[in-house]
């Protein structure tokens, strides 16, 4: 079966295709790109996955065999200190050993740019084509080091946030790991930075398996944080970050899900008007209408990208170079945000200090932040999705060539139709629909916004339906 790469890099499932040997031959193409860039050395880390430092072990050895210097991490740490570990030293890339929010029985190979930051489509095309047609090596090994990144990032994270609003914070905060890579991470900033938080960790312990959940930050995995959330009030907020720490989510008092496109809101607000920063804001197609038209608001010109956080790198990357065409925030409705000033990478620890942060300036809770944000651009958030898992018989090809051709959806008439990855639907009122394959799983992603939660049902349940009616082998139940 031939090695496949999706939106991040590559992700199988453990001792099935994500075995040794491929991971090998994974690093080894990725190594012949670097050095055909003339790169000499690479960073190389992992998550709390099952095998995840023996997978680092093997990259390190392999790429050290092909001749460049190594940067192996000793233990488990996050995707951004692994990214801004890239820059830090130099190097010419960076592997991340993780499978992000995928189901404990996936690993994965993620490819990072010397930026720090997602590797771009480019990049992935090479790596794609080494693999395809390896190059023998001859010339000397290269050396592998312990990598410790810790200090280094967490000043890295004092450089983008206002410290003294964070010390002024009262509110009380407890951080779910999910059992993942930032284990630890964000209690050990509150103390390096003397932050006096009232801080604790809910699912603080590594677990390959999660604590029995899928590590992503989204409601179905977060009932016991929502319930220790239910009985809270003012601004109490619990902050999630998924397996490998790049993604952010949260729950606010009493036990309500508050969703990544409410933390975009939030945070380019609060990044504009609080902190005085400037530039484009870009988004991925499936993100909200609220970006949109906030961004409108505040003038900032608005870049839309097919979903995968490679994209919105490529737009932080030309900011660097063009002043005029910097970036102030770039996000996807997954959870994945960065912003000026910091890597080109998602980064779920500094975002969940940003909102603490904003919550601190304002004297606001997240949810009051955002309905002031639904009012002044006069659009009330609903938003759902669905993650369909299909058969082996699913026509996805005619899936997607029908819905370029629905007229309506749940009654609400296509005014719009957006291809740029997958099909997006805008309906009359200002409601969306979009149906998007997933790269890496046997599964159709159905996303759905809307003015109420009547129309957000009605219409998330009639485009499920039409997703199962290409799918012969689906089994209702």
């Amino acid at each position: 079966m031939p090695i496949k790469f999706g939106t991040d890099g590559w992700r199988d499932i453990i001792a099935d295709e994500f075995t040794y040997d491929n991971v090998q031959r994974v690093a080894c193409a990725h190594a012949q790109v670097l050095r055909q860039s003339q790169g000499q050395s690479v960073v190389v880390g992992f998550d709390t996955r099952f095998q995840g430092a023996g997978f680092a072990r093997v990259v390190a050895e392999t790429m050290a065999g092909q001749g460049l210097d190594v940067w192996l991490a000793a233990e488990y740490l996050p995707t951004p200190a692994l990214s801004f570990a890239a820059v830090h030293h130099g190097a010419a890339g960076g592997v991340m050993v993780t499978a992000s929010h995928n189901p404990p029985a996936y690993s994965g190979y993620k490819l990072k740019g010397s930026y720090g930051g997602s590797a771009t489509p480019a990049i992935v095309a090479q790596v794609e084509a080494a693999l395809n047609a390896p190059e023998a090596y001859s010339g000397t090994r290269g050396t592998i080091r312990p990598l410790d990144i810790r200090q280094a990032y967490y000043e890295q994270l004092d450089r983008q946030l206002d410290l003294d609003l964070l010390r002024a914070y009262r509110g009380r905060v407890i951080h779910d790991p999910m059992g993942g890579a930032a284990c630890g991470w964000l209690t050990g900033y509150a103390e390096h930075a003397g932050l006096n938080l009232d801080l604790t960790e809910l699912h603080g312990r590594p677990d390959p398996l999660f604590h029995g959940v899928n590590p992503e930050p989204v409601p179905q995995s977060l009932g016991e944080l929502m319930a220790l959330l239910a009985g809270e009030s003012g601004q109490t907020l619990g902050v999630v970050t998924d397996g490998d720490a790049d993604r952010v989510g949260a729950v606010t008092a009493g036990g309500h899900f508050f969703n990544s496109h409410q933390i975009f809101a939030v945070l380019t607000a609060h990044l504009y008007r609080v902190r005085g920063l400037r530039g484009r804001v870009v988004k991925t197609v499936s993100g909200s209408r609220v970006i949109e038209l906030l961004a409108q608001k505040l003038g900032l010109e608005v870049l839309e990208t097919p979903v995968g956080f490679k994209y919105i790198t490529d737009a932080f990357l030309e900011g660097q170079d063009d002043e005029s065409r910097a970036v102030l925030i770039g996000g996807e409705e997954s959870g994945g945000l960065s912003s000026r000033g910091h890597i080109p990478e998602r980064d779920g620890l500094l975002n969940s200090l940003l909102m603490i942060e904003a919550m601190a300036a304002s004297g606001m809770s997240l949810p009051e932040l955002f309905a002031d944000i639904e009012k002044e651009v006069g659009f009330r958030h609903h938003y759902d999705r669905a993650d369909l898992h299909l058969s082996d018989q699913f026509d996805k090809a005619a899936l997607l060539a029908a819905a370029q051709n629905f007229e309506e959806v749940a009654g609400h008439a296509v005014e719009g139709v957006n291809t740029r990855d997958g099909v997006k639907l805008t309906l009359v009122g200002g409601a969306s629909a979009m149906f998007r394959a997933s790269g890496t799983e046997p599964v159709v992603r159905v996303y759905v916004e809307a003015q109420s939660d009547e129309d957000l049902r009605a219409i998330l349940d009639e485009a499920t339906r039409r997703v199962y009616r290409y799918d012969p082998g689906h089994q209702p139940g």
